[in-house]
C-alpha cells in the first residue's frame, strides 16, 4: 500500500506541479527582491573605526656601538631563532611548534573565532526551512459549532502538509554588518593572539635553552676549579707530610674543595630545572627528556631593530589590543542600531491535502508573504545604558592599547640598554678573569718558594672561580637578553599576516545548512 501511494505521488501530472512551483517560487522571489532592494539603500549607524594615535618616539635611545645596520628581513620569517645559528635550538623550537599544548589551544581558539565570524556572516542571507508532516485524525462529532447550527458527525481524515518558510532581516541600520565587523575584529585578534603565544613560547624556550647552555659552561668552570683545588690539596698534603705545611693549611684547602664541589651540585640542580622546563615546552614528559651537555661559546648576534614606528606593526600583542578596539567600536555600532527598527520579511508556502496523491498540485498550494517591524519605544533605559556600556568599554580598550604600546617601547629600550651594558661588563669581566689566573700563578709560585702562606693561594683560587663563573653568567645574560630583545621587537611577524584572516559573505552560503 505504501509503494502504491508513493508511486501515485510521483506519477501526478507535471503541468499541475509546474504551476504550483511557479507560484510558490514567485512569492519567494518577490520577497527576496524586496529584501535586496531595501538593503541596497540601508545605512550603518555608529562610529566608523579609526585607530587612535599612540605616542611613538622618533628613534631608539639605547642603540649601542655593537648594533649593525640591517634590514628587518634579516630576522628569518617565522623562525626568528635561526638568527642564533644553533642547530639544537632549531630542533627544539620545531618540536615546540608541533607539540606544545598551549600553542594547540591557541590554534583551537582561532578556529573558534573563525567559525563565529562565519556564523555572523550567515545573517546576510535568508533562512529557508521545510517542515513536512503527515497525520491521520478523527474530529469529534460533538465539537463546538461555528457558523450555521446543524448536526455534526465524526470525521476521520488524513492531513498531509509540505510547508516551506523563509525569513530575512533587512539590514537597514547596519546591525548585521556591525555584527560581522565585530566578529572579524575578534577573529583577527585571535590570529594575533596565536602569533603572540607562539612568540612568547618560542622566546621562553630559547631563553631556557641559553640558560641551560650557560649552566653547562658554568658546570665546566666549577669542575675545572675542583680539579685545580684537588691538585692544591694534594700539594699541601704532601708538604704537610714532609713537615713543611701545617694542618691548618690542609684543612682550609679541603674546606674550599668541599665548598666548590657543593657549588657544582647546585649548578647541576639549576640545569635540571631548565631541562624540565624545556621538556614541558616541547610537549614531552620531564622524566623521559634529556638535553645532552654541550660546549657553549656563543656570540650575541647583531639584531636589526628598525624604527620605533614599526613596533605597531610587528608586535602581535599590540595588534591584539588594536583589534580589541575595533571589536569594541563595532559593539558601539550594534548598541546604536538597537534604537532603530528591526524589519523582518517572512514568507511561507507549500502544499496541504487530505490525500497524498493530490498533495503536490495547484489546488493544494498555500502561501503567505508579510513583514514584521519591531520598534523599541520604552524599555526602562536598557538601550541607553547598553550604549553607555559599550562606549566605556571602547574607551577602556583605547587606554589598554596605548599602554601596550608604551610597554612595547619600554621592553625594546630595556633590551637595547641591557645588551649595551652587558657587552661592556663582559669585556671588563674577561679582563678580571685574566688577572685572576695570573694572580693564582703568582700565589702558587710564592707559596712553593716559601715567601707566603697557603692562604694567599686559597684566596686566589676562590677569586678565580668567582670571576670565571661571573664571566660565564654574563655571556648567558647576553644571549637571554638578545632573545628577549627579538621578542620585544615582535620576532619576524608583521600585521599584514593578521589582516588576511577575514570572513566575507559568499553566495554559496545561501544554499548551505
Amino acid at each position: 500500500m505504501k509503494d502504491k501511494t508513493m508511486n501515485s505521488l510521483f506519477s501526478m501530472s507535471k503541468p499541475a506541479l509546474g504551476v504550483a512551483e511557479c507560484r510558490l517560487r514567485g512569492g519567494f522571489c518577490a520577497l527576496l527582491a524586496a529584501a535586496l532592494l531595501v538593503c541596497g539603500v540601508g545605512c550603518t549607524v555608529g562610529p566608523g573605526y579609526k585607530r587612535p594615535t599612540a605616542q611613538v618616539p622618533e628613534a631608539w635611545k639605547g642603540e649601542g656601538p655593537w648594533q649593525t645596520a640591517a634590514p628587518k628581513d634579516a630576522i628569518p620569517k617565522g623562525a626568528w631563532w635561526q638568527i642564533f645559528h644553533d642547530t639544537e635550538l632549531d630542533r627544539l623550537e620545531q618540536e615546540l611548534l608541533q607539540a606544545n599544548p598551549s600553542l594547540d589551544a591557541a590554534r583551537d581558539r582561532l578556529s573558534q573565532a573563525r567559525s563565529q565570524a562565519r556564523i555572523a556572516s550567515a545573517a546576510y542571507f535568508p533562512a529557508v526551512s521545510a517542515d513536512p508532516s503527515g497525520q491521520r485524525e478523527r474530529l469529534s462529532g460533538n465539537r463546538p459549532l461555528s457558523g450555521a447550527p446543524g448536526a455534526l458527525t465524526p470525521v476521520t481524515q488524513n492531513v498531509f502538509t509540505v510547508p516551506f518558510s523563509v525569513s530575512y532581516e533587512l539590514d537597514l541600520f547596519g546591525r548585521v554588518r556591525r555584527n560581522l565587523e565585530a566578529a572579524n575584529a575578534s577573529l583577527q585578534g585571535s590570529a594575533a593572539d596565536l602569533e603572540n603565544v607562539r612568540l612568547v613560547l618560542t622566546a621562553e624556550l630559547a631563553a631556557d635553552y641559553f640558560n641551560l647552555r650557560e649552566l653547562d659552561r658554568e658546570a665546566g668552570v666549577v669542575r675545572q676549579s675542583v680539579e685545580i683545588q684537588q691538585k692544591g690539596l694534594d700539594l699541601v698534603s704532601r708538604r704537610h707530610d714532609g713537615g713543611i705545611a701545617n694542618g691548618l693549611e690542609v684543612a682550609q684547602q679541603a674546606a674550599l674543595l668541599d665548598s666548590t664541589a657543593t657549588q657544582l651540585q647546585l649548578v647541576l640542580q639549576q640545569r635540571a630545572q631548565y631541562e624540565h622546563a624545556i621538556a614541558v615546552l616541547t610537549g614531552k614528559s620531564a622524566s623521559a627528556f634529556t638535553v645532552a651537555e654541550a660546549p657553549f661559546d656563543a656570540v650575541p648576534p647583531a639584531i636589526p631593530t628598525g624604527v620605533p614606528s614599526e613596533i605597531l606593526e610587528r608586535r602581535p600583542d599590540v595588534a591584539t589590543s588594536e583589534r580589541q578596539m575595533a571589536f569594541e567600536n563595532a559593539q558601539v555600532g550594534l548598541a546604536m542600531a538597537a534604537f532603530y527598527p528591526h524589519i523582518t520579511l517572512a514568507g511561507s508556502g507549500g502544499w496541504q491535502s487530505r490525500d497524498i496523491a493530490t498533495l503536490v498540485n495547484a489546488p493544494s498550494l498555500f502561501w503567505s508573504v508579510g513583514g514584521d517591524l519591531l520598534q523599541p519605544i520604552f524599555n526602562g533605559g536598557r538601550n541607553r545604558s547598553n550604549l553607555a556600556l559599550t562606549r566605556a568599554a571602547y574607551d577602556e580598550s583605547v587606554a589598554n592599547y596605548r599602554e601596550s604600546v608604551l610597554v612595547a617601547f619600554q621592553q625594546v629600550e630595556d633590551g637595547l640598554s641591557g645588551l649595551a651594558l652587558l657587552n661592556q661588563a663582559a669585556k671588563t669581566q674577561q679582563a678580571a678573569v685574566t688577572d685572576s689566573r695570573r694572580a693564582l700563578d703568582i700565589a702558587n709560585n710564592r707559596y712553593v718558594g716559601g715567601v707566603t702562606t697557603y692562604l694567599d693561594v686559597i684566596t686566589a683560587q676562590s677569586t678565580l672561580l668567582s670571576n670565571e663563573r661571573l664571566a660565564t653568567q654574563l655571556l648567558g645574560q647576553q644571549m637571554v637578553t638578545s632573545v628577549y630583545l627579538v621578542k620585544a621587537l615582535g620576532g619576524a611577524w608583521d600585521a599584514a599576516d593578521m589582516q588576511r584572516e577575514q570572513v566575507r559573505p559568499a553566495l554559496v552560503q545561501a544554499v548551505q545548512q
